[in-house]
């Protein structure tokens, strides 16, 4: 962590660079409001305090469900924190609102050799670095213009010795999607082209596709609602319909139970070095905003307090 601040981590390498604390705090806070009003409640409210959103295959969402955490509840809310967004802020969509999140390994199999005689090798850095290339093509000439999709190559590991060309080239990279059928078309042709690919470089390939987090699909009416509550605490100036998000949120698998919306809170505030991305070294929280989460926790958790659970 690069902030200078009394509650800097004291761990290197480790910080709370996402947010995850600061809706601790407000879940708290949305606890003591809805206990003093109680009395108005004619259901019960479930208050989740869920460890590892970051995980993947082993989100804290997921293991909450196993645990039963959802048993008997009938809609479920959520919020993060979000820089990119004015501080006091809400920003809210209907429907795909956040990405499905997947990995993707390649291994690129080739025939090594010196560096001064390639033609006696199946040289896997040529065929990676294809690989690397068409894979975007993916997005630009076989999905329908009007759907998304994002797909990033993050590592290439490669060799050992300036001199030498390696046998073996191991890519990793990630896809982001909102909809199965995109989602599924974009894993064929990943597999089609990094195989077909590195066979035309006489190398032989193979694939690894995982499906993480899916994506955080927003219920109509449970939109509306947070819609017209953001408008009364904080006024319809303030409440902004966003565009939808790359990023994934495991949110989404309390959403394949039973209805759900995720909401936006904005802590983006360059005056208190709080505009900072997440996961930078230098993210921060525009703690203010802290209220306004608060209320609308506890205001949707009051007015669906009418239904049982």
């Amino acid at each position: 962590e690069e902030n200078e601040v009394p509650y800097r981590s004291r761990n290197s390498g480790v910080m709370h660079a996402c947010g995850h604390d600061s809706h601790m705090a407000m879940l708290l806070g949305a606890a003591m409001v809805i206990s003093e009003m109680k009395e108005e409640l004619r259901g019960k409210v479930r208050l989740i305090f869920q460890p590892c959103e970051e995980i993947g295959l082993r989100s804290g969402a997921l293991q909450m469900i196993r645990e039963g955490v959802l048993e008997g509840v009938d809609s479920i809310c959520g919020l993060h924190i979000w820089s990119p967004l004015a501080s006091g802020r809400i920003g809210y969509r209907s429907g795909p609102m956040m990405a499905a999140c997947d990995a993707w390994e390649a291994v690129i199999r080739g025939k090594g050799g010196h560096g001064s005689a390639p033609h006696e090798t199946f040289d896997p850095t040529i065929a990676a670095a294809q690989v690397i290339s068409s894979i975007q093509t993916i997005v630009s000439r076989e999905l329908d213009p009007q759907a998304t999709a994002v797909i990033s190559t993050g590592t290439m590991q490669a060799g050992s010795l300036f001199n030498i060309i390696p046998e073996t080239v191991r890519l990793e990279g990630t896809t982001r999607t909102f909809t199965r059928d995109v989602q599924n078309q974009v894993q064929k042709a990943l597999e089609r082209i990094v195989k077909g690919v590195s066979h035309t470089f006489r190398c032989e390939a193979d694939l690894k596709y995982t499906r993480y987090v899916p994506s955080t699909i927003n219920d109509t009416e449970l939109t509306a609602m947070i819609r017209e509550l953001a408008g009364e605490i904080i006024g319809p100036e303030r409440t902004v319909e966003i565009v939808p998000v790359m990023a994934s949120e495991d949110f989404s698998y309390y959403q394949e139970k039973i209805p759900g919306v995720f909401f936006f809170l904005g802590s983006g505030n360059r005056e208190k070095g709080a505009d900072f991305p997440h996961h930078s070294p230098r993210f921060n929280v525009d703690e203010d905003v802290f209220p306004t989460g608060v209320s609308m926790l506890a205001a949707f958790a009051l007015k669906k307090g009418c239904s049982r659970i």
